[in-house]
């Protein structure tokens, strides 16, 4: 809930979970560091279940690069234009 803000839902897609070691660390990285560089807190939320999503696909502990969450967004961006052209 954000005061003045129309609510927002970020859709879960299913995929292959290997380790949830470290993903709450990870999400809340990805979220700080987003609104840090300006986002605002709908976009850092997409962009931190984005980095979620990633590595939860290794096994072990896992940082993200930039290229990681990259190519997890293009993927996102992928399955978003099938579901709507469904």
């Amino acid at each position: 809930f954000r005061p003045g803000h129309e609510l927002f839902h970020l859709p879960a897609a299913t995929m292959e979970t290997y380790d949830v070691t470290g993903v709450g660390d990870t999400v809340i990285a990805t979220l700080a560091v987003a609104i840090a560089a300006g986002a605002d807190l709908a976009v850092a939320a997409q962009l931190a279940n984005s980095a979620a999503g990633e590595v939860v696909r290794h096994v072990g502990t896992t940082t993200i690069t930039a290229e990681m969450l990259a190519a997890a967004l293009v993927r996102s961006d992928q399955a978003g234009a099938r579901e709507r052209t469904a």
